[in-house]
């Protein structure tokens, strides 16, 4: 007879198993974005582009031993990256637990008790062996472990983003470094050719032949010059402490070389930039959203379930005796096979509450996937539009300095010949000296966009 009841139970929990497949909606749906994404970029028609797919590792296009070294100790050593490593590990733990949900729960328990009644001392003793499972009948447990898994898909793309920030940041401090250190030259320069004016203005006021007042003029302008080179000094050791902390050092440990480079970062080719539906599939913020989007649909599902009977079924095996030795010679045996159903029924209204704050959560989801994916193509038409601009900028500047150089040069020799005043040189030099000044920065900014676009393309990540 207890076979009999046994075999029913037993027959019973494989129905139910066999029901376990079913899972409360919603599936997730990957919202697309809209079809004019997918195309060129607007401002991709620049000859300074091509539509070819971008380099992954792109600080490589620089062709620079020393960068390439920095980016790779940035990589293994940021402590944001440390961080984001972390945060990943323990979302793929949270995923473990999560799935260890569809495994039998075991537990062994042992118990005592000694008690004196009527001047009689009564001894018990107990142990036992526990065993329940929770039959997913409406897909509590498998949605809950979709909902994290989502969530370790989103930090690792979380983790992605920021090996694209570490990357970007680094190339972009070694590239100021460069590009003060090429500015600190210019302006020294400068106030090298002002001095040697200073000293022809200073001849011409000894021979008699210019006033105290034109020496003032020249020096003041020398002065100012001069005083470019501490802010400009200042600069470019805040871009090399910069370069040690995103390399994981202290100042005092970065090495020599990272300080060596005197000029620009120049990158004389075309950008390979791809289009939108590349930039969307390989911008990592934009597969967090996703994944965050997923996870928040999955939850949905968590909190349906709970609309639905949770149906455990367990058994359990022990002995019981007087004595210890009851419990291992054949003392009485005890066995238990069962099901346990537990429904908040008919007051569901705190579990769909729960459904409305899922849905809710999972409609911000999609509005910040598409506002992640609005933000990343703005990104990239923003610096695809700057770092083109820049590079007619600079051709106008060159230009500029082409003139200015010319001038100065005229006006020395007329100054020594006496067709014209200290005054016309004067003018003349200031003139040379700011167009230098603006191209050196033009240069500057140039790396500088090149790395914005370089960093809103998403790359550099990958492995």
């Amino acid at each position: 007879m207890r076979f009999a009841k046994a075999a029913r139970l037993a027959l019973s929990a494989a129905s139910l198993l066999t029901l376990a497949a079913c899972a409360v909606d919603p599936d997730f749906v990957m919202t697309l974005p809209p079809q004019t994404s997918a195309g060129a970029f607007v401002s991709a028609a620049n000859p300074a582009f091509t539509p070819q797919q971008p380099e992954g590792q792109w600080w490589r296009l620089y062709q620079d031993p020393v960068l390439d070294s920095l980016v790779a100790d940035a990589l293994a050593h940021n402590t944001d990256l440390r961080v984001a490593s972390a945060n990943l590990a323990r979302a793929r733990a949270v995923l473990g637990e999560s799935r260890s949900a569809r495994l039998p729960q075991t537990r062994v328990a042992a118990g005592a008790s000694y008690q004196r009644a009527d001047r009689q001392t009564v001894e018990g003793y107990d142990i036992g062996l526990e065993v329940a499972y929770e039959v997913d009948l409406f897909g509590r447990v498998r949605r809950s472990i979709e909902a994290a898994r989502e969530d370790a898909a989103a930090t690792e793309a979380a983790r992605d983003a920021m090996r694209v920030a570490v990357v970007a940041e680094t190339t972009r401090a070694y590239a100021d470094a460069a590009a003060a250190a090429e500015r600190l030259s210019v302006a020294e320069h400068s106030v090298a050719l002002i001095d040697r004016t200073l000293s022809v203005t200073t001849k011409r006021f000894e021979a008699g032949r210019g006033t105290r007042l034109d020496v003032a003029r020249v020096a003041s302008l020398r002065d100012q010059q001069r005083a470019a080179v501490p802010m400009l000094r200042a600069e470019r050791e805040a871009a090399l402490f910069r370069l040690a902390t995103l390399t994981g050092r202290l100042p005092a440990d970065l090495p020599a070389e990272a300080a060596a480079r005197q000029t620009v970062l120049r990158l004389d080719q075309a950008i390979p930039v791809g289009d939108g539906r590349a930039l969307i599939a390989r911008r990592p913020d934009v597969r967090e959203a996703e994944r965050r989007l997923a996870a928040e649909t999955a939850r949905i599902g968590v909190a349906t379930a709970d609309l639905y009977p949770t149906i455990n079924l367990g058994g359990s095996i022990g002995a019981t005796g007087a004595s210890l030795g009851d419990l291992f010679t054949g003392g009485p045996f005890r066995w238990l096979i069962g099901s346990l159903i537990d429904w908040s029924f008919p007051n569901q209204q705190a579990s769909r509450a729960r459904i409305a704050q899922a849905e809710a959560s999972a409609a911000a989801a999609l509005a910040n996937f598409d506002g992640v994916v609005l933000n990343a193509l703005q990104e990239t038409e923003t610096a695809l539009s700057a770092y083109a601009n820049e590079l007619d900028r600079r051709i106008a500047l060159n230009d500029a300095r082409g003139q200015a150089e010319v001038a100065a040069r005229l006006a020395r020799i007329q100054l020594r010949e006496g067709k014209i005043d200290s005054i016309e040189l004067l003018d003349a030099e200031r003139s040379l000296a700011q167009t230098e000044a603006d191209l050196a920065l033009s240069d500057s900014r140039i790396a500088d966009k090149q790395v914005d676009l370089f960093r809103a393309l998403g790359g550099g990540w990958q492995a």
